[in-house]
């Protein structure tokens, strides 16, 4: 496989929206862009990070010191947690704005990157609250400069221009999408990830799989969606049972975080539809629900309803973890079948969920801002009724 012409402690380049250093290693990249970074006058900045994790991997430890050596000074907000709340951001916006912050270093996951984002916008529109983002009051046209260091592999926010957080006293989960909002500089070093617990691996790869099948499957998918997506299929079928077996696989790790990588540059394209748009309800009214096992449970029932429309692509970019698919039921099954061989056979039940909690999810994913986007370009007509029947598929 062309894998083993790849020197995984090589450090490169690569160009999407968001100049990436990616590579064992790339950590150290942070000295060079904390240079440009003070070169420019960004000689103040917010870290935004959850409690342990940007210490725990080593990253915070390097970052430091590159802020130190170039001068910037920085405050650190280290209150995001997973399924991150517009109520923290605005802690975070305050603390940034009083800081004088210039810009915007987010460790972690997908969390700190999108509170960062979130930040990012509020630091230019300093009247506006995350609500008003998250309700859509208003259209941000400009940010504050984004550093991402990606600690995980699987939300692929690190190069796209996406952002999720919860309005908790809504029980809403809306995504914005804004150009303004895609990072500067993103660094994905895969030495930072072999930390990750056997549930988290397991996770964020399974998010990035339902990145790409929803990207290669909605009404504006692409060509370049669909070639993305067989590619992080293909990756995460090989290297995802050898990261579970050995955490500290840097080679597994590395093709995992390039298979993340591809699947955010992926739905930045294709976008993304029904698994997205019915799991942020889930997330949103069990906070504690892990946003990749959410869309683990949904995918094979999301995978039966668009088969119909999109039977081609799917046999295509699913097939490394299918095989041979004959028909819609056997395309979910088989879905299910790999989601229970990396440790992932979890129902809606499993995680607390009830019948009767269909009617409130079903109305969840109608009225949260921004999913309507996303259902209308669902492959097949996305009523409350095909919603319902998702839901109920995966009880």
């Amino acid at each position: 496989m062309w894998e083993n012409d790849i020197d995984i402690h090589e450090v490169r380049e690569i160009r999407t929206r968001t100049c990436v250093y990616f590579g064992c290693g790339a950590i150290k990249k942070i000295n060079d862009i904390a240079y440009d970074f003070k070169t420019k006058g960004l000689d103040r900045v917010i870290v935004m990070s959850g409690k342990n994790a940007y210490k725990a991997t080593g990253a915070w430890d390097v970052v430091e010191q590159a802020l130190k050596d170039n001068g910037i000074a920085y405050v650190n907000y280290d209150g995001v947690t997973p399924n991150p709340t517009t109520t923290a951001v605005n802690e975070a916006a305050k603390i940034a704005k009083d800081f004088g912050a210039k810009a915007v270093i987010a460790i972690g996951g997908g969390s700190p990157t999108d509170a960062g984002k979130s930040v990012a916008i509020l630091l230019k529109y300093p009247d506006k609250t995350a609500n008003d983002i998250y309700e859509f009051t208003f259209t941000p046209d400009e940010a504050a400069p984004i550093v991402a260091i990606n600690l995980t592999h699987g939300t692929g926010t690190e190069t796209n221009r996406f952002a999720v957080v919860t309005i908790p006293e809504k029980d809403y989960k809306p995504a914005i999408a804004y150009d303004c909002i895609y990072p500067t500089y993103a660094i994905d070093d895969p030495a930072l990830m072999v930390k990750l617990s056997p549930k988290q691996t397991r996770f964020v790869s399974i998010d990035a799989v339902n990145h790409v099948v929803e990207a290669a499957t909605s009404k504006v998918a692409s060509p370049y969606a669909v070639t993305l997506a067989r590619e992080v299929i293909e990756l995460v079928s090989k290297y995802l049972p050898k990261a579970i077996e050995n955490a500290e696989d840097l080679e597994a790790r590395y093709f995992l975080a390039y298979a993340a990588m591809l699947g955010g540059v992926c739905f930045d394209n294709g976008l993304l539809h029904y698994t997205h748009a019915l799991e942020h309800p889930l997330s949103a009214v069990k906070h504690e629900l892990s946003h990749g096992l959410g869309l683990a449970i949904l995918l094979p029932a999301v995978v039966k309803n668009i088969y119909p429309a999109k039977a081609e692509t799917l046999k295509y970019i699913l097939e490394p973890i299918t095989g041979e698919i004959i028909c819609a039921e056997d395309a979910s099954a088989k879905v299910y079948e790999w989601l229970k061989s990396v440790g992932v056979p979890s129902k809606l039940k499993d995680e607390g969920f009830a019948e009767s909690d269909i009617p409130n999810l079903v109305n969840l994913a109608f009225t949260t801002p921004s999913l309507d986007g996303l259902l209308a370009i669902a492959p097949t007509e996305a009523t409350p009724k095909a919603v319902e029947e998702i839901y109920r598929d995966s009880l």
